[in-house]
């Protein structure tokens, strides 16, 4: 067979990703702080991007706004209710006040007076603190302390040697997030080039910074260090936190029995482990927790339908600036300045519709969320209906990956709270009685109110569970209801007919 080169003309279709299409697809999904970032840099890149700030129709009512405040008190305030200050009058103000500081020595204010003035200049004084902006307290708030520089502290202040000090700080470079020792003694021993002894001595010393606990190798001795403090360690306790795997199994009558204690007793000493603080670090290391802003707001409409709205503070405000293109463009030397304005214009118009088309699909999606969920915000997550991305991708004509972008980290706020988008996608549990299945979300708070509600003397089963459910029309195996529990971190029915009995013969 002989071969040869030839031509042959065909016609097919295909898909392909732009830069603008991947660019759509990238913004269904950024939540609404990286949605900000993400215009934030193309603001940057360029130059005909601005956003549309909200007008604040306040100035005009600013002079009336200072005339109704209050007047302030004349010997606590030096300024009085005086909206604007020149620096003259500022200069004045501290050469008086000086001077009724210091009336014996009357030269201080001449010398004290002028670096005082310069000090409040530098501070955003004279023009820049009758600006528009005020001035805000919230940027003198002083940072919060991190626990390496809560321990460097007290290592500052303990009666340590300097080559103490350095094992002190090796021991504070090995604290996890949670204040617990995750470093090896004989490693900064042998790095220190110190013995294991000089490197315990420190490591007593440091198990008594405030709070307590810090500085401990496992859970036992956290406890141990804060019982400690409060000189309740005795022989009882110490044997209570060195068998705490019993205690986490609800084993009461073993704990009685290694303690030497009765069950009064036993459940004192419960409650004073359970005030204690396994993770004391903790206290240190979180920042501000950004609140959850919602991107969809559901409220009852007048005709008894949900009205479902974009939340207008998530909506990022960007404009084209066309005024500024068309200046400029006329300007424009050369070709390549003129094709960079054009990619410029072309990116600018195509983001401005990225974001209107994501805005629309978020609300085409939560609307259809909300159609297919009214049983939920009517009645609660009983009547939560399973649900998964098919069906809604169906029903609003997209395709299922972009209704899942759409639902990742976005939040809807309803009449019950506030939930994500994808807590309405739940597994379907068929039904006993061949009827509508049930949702995975209603099934388990079914099992935590029948657990809930269970007596000591009667505690139920995953078995029991099982046969309730299947009365009520869930069908459900075991082995689900275990996992669902255990989900929920509810012990089993033997360690919770062990607490009950406790608790319920302590109340007696």
């Amino acid at each position: 067979m002989a071969l040869a080169a030839k031509l042959q003309l065909r016609q097919s279709q295909s898909l392909v990703m732009t830069p603008q299409l991947m660019q759509s697809i990238r913004l269904l999904q950024l939540t609404h702080v990286e949605l900000e970032r993400f215009i934030d840099e193309e603001i940057e890149r360029n130059p005909l991007l601005e956003r549309a700030e909200a007008q604040d129709d306040t100035s005009g009512d600013q002079t009336q706004k200072s005339e109704a405040a209050p007047e302030r008190d004349s010997e606590g305030d030096w300024f009085e209710g005086e909206a604007e200050w020149s620096a003259e009058a500022i200069s004045q103000k501290l050469d008086s006040s000086l001077e009724n500081l210091f009336p014996d020595d009357p030269g201080t204010h001449e010398r004290l007076g002028p670096d005082l003035t310069a000090q409040w200049k530098s501070a955003g004084g004279g023009a820049g603190a009758a600006s528009s902006e005020g001035f805000d307290v919230g940027d003198m708030a002083a940072a919060a302390i991190t626990l390496r520089e809560h321990v460097g502290e007290q290592i500052a202040l303990a009666s340590l040697s300097l080559g103490e000090r350095l094992i002190a700080g090796e021991l504070a470079d090995g604290l996890d997030e949670a204040g617990y020792l995750r470093i090896d003694l004989g490693e900064i021993a042998a790095r220190l080039g110190t013995d294991d002894a000089t490197v315990a001595r420190v490591l007593g010393v440091c198990q008594t910074f405030e709070p307590p606990g810090l500085f401990a190798r496992d859970l036992a001795e956290c406890l141990s260090l804060q019982l400690q403090t409060r000189d309740r360690l005795d022989p009882a306790m110490k044997a209570l936190v060195a068998n705490l795997e019993l205690l986490a199994r609800r084993d009461f009558q073993t704990l009685k029995r290694i303690c030497g204690v009765d069950e009064e007793d036993l459940l004192d000493m419960l409650a004073e482990i359970r005030a204690l603080d396994p993770r004391p670090g903790l206290a240190f290391s979180g920042g501000a927790s950004d609140a959850i802003v919602a991107d969809v707001e559901v409220r009852a409409a007048n005709d008894g339908s949900w009205a479902v709205e974009l939340n207008a503070d998530t909506l990022p405000r960007v404009l084209v600036d066309n005024v500024y293109f068309a200046r400029i463009s006329s300007h424009a030397k050369g070709q390549a300045e003129k094709d960079f304005l054009a990619e410029c214009l072309q990116n600018a118009n195509w983001l401005t519709r990225s974001l209107d088309q994501r805005a629309k699909t978020i609300l085409k999606v939560a609307s259809e969320i909300v159609r297919q969920q009214d049983a939920f915000l009517v009645h609660g997550v009983r009547h939560l209906k399973p649900l998964n991305l098919r069906t809604v991708a169906d029903a609003i004509g997209m395709h299922e990956s972009t209704v899942s972008r759409v639902t990742a980290n976005k939040y809807m706020l309803t009449p019950r709270g506030v939930f994500e988008l994808r807590y309405f996608f739940t597994a379907s549990i068929a039904s006993a009685e061949g009827g509508e299945a049930h949702s995975s979300e209603a099934v388990r708070d079914r099992i935590k109110q029948l657990i809930d509600e269970e007596k000591p003397a009667d505690v139920l089963s995953d078995d029991a569970i099982v046969d309730m459910l299947k009365e009520s029309g869930v069908d459900i195996a075991r082995r689900t209801v275990a996992k669902y529990r255990e989900g929920m971190n509810i012990p089993s029915s033997v360690q919770r007919r062990r607490e009950k009995r406790a608790l319920a013969n302590a109340g007696r």
